[in-house]
């Protein structure tokens, strides 16, 4: 009785076999009518993995504080590290110059090859004495050097300290007097003759141009210790020498040269050795670039402020050749914002396509200047526009922040200047901030849309079939002669 009552309620009554009829024209629809299925149901499948995004522009609602982060890395090919330096500036006054905290400079060769570890860790020491107070008449005690002789003094001496000087530059006229007092009263003590041990002497840059070119000379005066048998000039003008950076009166002077001769035997003449005894480190006397190139990365914090980021030959006592200053670079990062985390590298990588690509907009990108007459004092000045992009997800029915990314354009251009070069890079983050949020399609929404698939391919195979099987009938009653 129940289940007579259960079975008036069946939406889908049978119908017996053999009261069917199978047709070759319903088994070709039923095969089209399932692939059909088969394909809407992928496209339906693929829909739904996808990632689905809205965009909408706000006021930007940053969560790290009014300072952001800048990352680079950036390769100076005709840069020295000797004189590098990364300068930050902005609007409201800040103004640092040469950071060295957070930013590590590497020597390279003109092809961009590194050629040794880090170079220079820290600021070099400020000169307080850039010759002697009381000017007197000088007699030349340093012997003059050029292109000719330049090699024979540095294999005959074990120790040959040189000044490469200018002489329309302010430094170098200070340091002269004080320079030849000390060649004079070094040449006194330490006969090049009899003792042979260190000779001083001085190369004119505005002359011997070649000669300074081929020790990476950028500022002036410059004053290198190349010591005998260290002075490697195989691997590409590579040199292993000092340059000092002491104080530049005669007093000075002269007690930093007794140092370079103390542990030199006085045979050094017919053997040099290399002074290994002194283990400690001395602030006045430093490696001196083995190539003219540098990189340099690293990162600095500016406030959320237009400013700038400058990267020059900058020295407080030494003056520069603009016509020699070449600042063409090449670009290997330059981003805005924090480091990301692997998982959220793993998200950036996944949603790389809906950020576009500006976060790192500069990264791959050559600037290159010619030396010569036309093309001196060129300084390369890049503009950028920085607006923040932050994604996040509704993923389980709540806001979910998954990633922060600064992305920004990019104008450059080359603009001549009396001054020495510089390479600018102006930011000017945007008050708003482009918020795009990830809003995955819901699970029942999905099986609803198969079904409907799945119901809607069938229902339509089914009223297909009806009309052709129909159709067919009717034709052959009309061949037969029959009247319907």
């Amino acid at each position: 009785m129940i289940s007579s009552k259960l079975k008036s309620v069946d939406f889908y009554r049978k119908i017996p076999r053999d009261l069917t009829e199978a047709s070759l024209s319903g088994a070709g629809l039923s095969i089209v009518a399932a692939l059909t299925m088969m394909f809407l149901f992928g496209m339906e499948l693929s829909s739904y993995l996808a990632v689905n995004t809205t965009t909408s522009v706000i006021v930007d609602r940053s969560s790290d504080g009014e300072f952001l982060r800048i990352d680079f890395n950036i390769s100076f090919p005709a840069l020295s590290c000797e004189f590098a330096s990364v300068d930050v500036s902005d609007v409201l006054g800040t103004n640092r110059l040469n950071i060295t905290k957070t930013v590590f400079k590497y020597s390279i060769d003109r092809n961009l090859v590194p050629t040794g570890s880090e170079f220079h860790p820290g600021p070099i020491p400020i000169v307080s004495k850039h010759g002697d107070d009381v000017e007197e008449d000088h007699v030349d005690g340093s012997v003059p050097l050029s292109s000719r002789n330049f090699d024979s003094y540095s294999h005959q001496y074990p120790v040959l300290v040189v000044n490469f000087y200018a002489p329309w530059c302010y430094w170098s006229n200070r340091l002269k007097p004080s320079w030849e007092k000390t060649a004079k009263i070094i040449r006194e003590r330490y006969d090049p003759e009899m003792d042979g041990r260190i000779l001083l002497g001085k190369v004119d840059c505005t002359e011997e141009i070649d000669l300074c070119r081929r020790h990476h000379i950028q500022g002036y005066p410059s004053i290198h210790v190349f010591r005998k048998g260290s002075d490697i000039k195989e691997n590409q003008g590579h040199h292993d020498h000092e340059s000092y950076y002491g104080e530049r009166d005669t007093e000075s002077l002269v007690a930093a040269m007794e140092t370079y001769v103390a542990n030199i035997p006085k045979e050094a003449h017919v053997l040099a050795l290399e002074d290994k005894s002194n283990k400690t480190v001395d602030p006045s006397k430093r490696p001196a670039p083995m190539t003219s190139g540098c990189r340099i990365e690293g990162f600095v914090r500016v406030k959320r402020v237009p400013g700038s980021v400058v990267i020059s030959a900058r020295s407080g006592s030494h003056s520069f050749d603009p016509s020699q200053i070449n600042v063409s670079h090449y670009v290997n990062q330059f981003s805005f914002g924090k480091k990301l985390s692997p998982r959220m590298f793993h998200e950036f990588l996944r949603l790389t396509p809906y950020l576009r690509g500006y976060h790192d907009r500069l990264a791959g990108q050559s600037y290159s200047v010619k030396q010569g007459e036309v093309n001196a004092n060129v300084t390369i000045e890049h503009y950028l526009q920085v607006v923040k992009t932050e994604l996040v997800t509704l993923r389980s029915s709540k806001e979910l922040k998954v990633l922060e990314e600064y992305e920004y354009t990019a104008h450059s251009s080359l603009v001549h200047s009396f001054y020495v070069p510089v390479v600018k890079f102006h930011f000017e983050p945007s008050p708003m901030q482009v918020l795009v949020t990830e809003v995955p399609r819901s699970f029942s929404h999905f099986i609803t849309n198969v079904c409907a698939i799945i119901g809607g391919v069938f229902t339509v195979a089914g009223i297909l079939d009806s009309i052709f099987h129909n159709t067919l009938r009717m034709v052959k009653k009309v061949e037969l002669g029959k009247n319907i």
